[in-house]
């Protein structure tokens, strides 16, 4: 009775174990991608190589492509600019010609000129990625040598190649990053988590800049701060989520008051009146993961 009642206090163990919920922040600043030139297989891999100015949506790369039948590796540098990405192979100037590239571009200005100042450096080839209006999970494009032009294709639904991962690790075995569904900026911090009859929920605060383009609107700001709740079914499959703010540049949300209950389980955000929205109230009840907005 007692190896019984061991093992069934050993599973139950386990059980619960195996219900925790993590969250893990990893930053990526180089991407593989799979694709195809003119329909043969293709992989590229590139990294991030410095801000061309002041906005984390333009930036140079750096990296390498092959024809996966072959494996030899075609070194690339070009531009991420807002999703559209321009990558040049200049043969045996490829170092010099990467290097007058990025010291020819040096304002958003210069950005919309890239395949001008790339032509003036003589590219041997070149591939260009649009991202205007990407099918799920294919970034079509245009693939140039010797004055021809081939239909080329990535495999992906984002072509960013900086990112700031928030992974959360679920029960059984599932993971599901913030990047994908909420947005790019990260900064999520893991409060707490509840299970209720519709299903499971995670809080999470969060604290991020208000604009990757520091030149723009908000883009010095402190950033905007709050808290998020994620809706799960009962076997964490993601639904939904939430989101309430409790400073904002974007948003006008400024000198909120904070008060806290006295097991600091119960806190609540004073919101002041915005010119776009009347004052309101936030009760975050940090044991059951839950946020009302009140009046």
């Amino acid at each position: 009775m007692k190896k019984i009642f061991t093992l069934l206090f050993s599973l139950s163990l386990t059980f619960f174990l195996c219900q925790k919920v993590e969250l893990k922040e990893m930053t990526d600043s180089s991407q593989v991608f799979k694709g195809e030139i003119a329909g043969a297989p293709i992989t590229m891999q590139l990294h991030f190589a410095g801000i061309a100015d002041c906005s984390l949506y333009q930036y140079f790369v750096d990296g390498w492509y092959y024809y996966d039948k072959y494996q030899k590796k075609i070194p690339l540098t070009g531009i991420y600019d807002y999703g559209k990405l321009s990558l040049y192979h200049f043969g045996n100037r490829q170092k010099q010609n990467s290097e007058l590239l990025k010291e020819r571009i040096t304002s958003p200005q210069k950005v919309e000129k890239t395949a001008e100042i790339a032509t003036a450096l003589s590219p041997k080839e070149y591939i260009v990625f649009e991202q205007d209006n990407p099918k799920e999970n294919v970034i079509s494009g245009s693939f140039y040598l010797n004055q021809k032009v081939q239909p080329a294709q990535l495999f992906t639904g984002n072509n960013m190649i900086y990112r700031y991962n928030n992974y959360l690790i679920l029960p059984s075995n599932k993971k599901i990053n913030t990047f994908d569904f909420i947005n790019k900026h990260g900064g999520n911090h893991l409060i707490s988590y509840a299970s209720g009859e519709n299903g499971n929920r995670v809080l999470l605060y969060f604290e991020h800049s208000s604009n990757f383009n520091a030149c723009g609107r908000c883009g010095a700001s402190e950033g905007e701060k709050g808290y998020r709740i994620l809706y799960f079914t009962k076997d964490w499959n993601y639904k939904s989520y939430e989101e309430f703010l409790t400073e904002s540049c974007l948003e006008n949300i400024y000198d909120t008051t904070e008060t806290k209950s006295k097991d600091r389980k119960i806190l609540k955000y004073k919101i002041n009146k915005t010119t776009t929205s009347p004052a309101y109230t936030l009760t975050v009840d940090v044991k059951n993961a839950s946020v009302v907005k009140s009046k």
